[in-house]
């Protein structure tokens, strides 16, 4: 997976996020972040990553985010290793 790969997968999964209203709400508590924060930070590597790690906590979002996506429930994880500059190589 590239660099470019993750960082689209996470602006999908925060696509996903921003979309149902609950897990939105949980995120930005979480984060403590507004929606103006977040707007304005959507492009930060630490965000994208704070996305996926809000995703990977919890496996019924991760797994209803990967239904919705049509993807493996594992490339959430293997984005987050390569959006920390582990090229996650071993993990196929």
């Amino acid at each position: 997976m590239t660099q470019e790969l993750a960082e689209a997968l996470a602006l999908q999964a925060l696509s996903h996020i921003v979309a149902e209203s609950t897990l939105c709400s949980r995120f930005l508590e979480l984060t403590g972040m507004s929606p103006d924060d977040l707007r304005a930070r959507i492009d930060d590597i630490s965000v994208l990553g704070a996305v996926l790690d809000f995703l990977l906590s919890d496996e019924p979002s991760l797994l209803e985010f990967c239904t919705a996506a049509d993807i493996a429930p594992q490339l959430p994880a293997r984005a987050r290793l390569v959006l920390m500059g582990d090229t996650a190589s071993e993990w196929g």
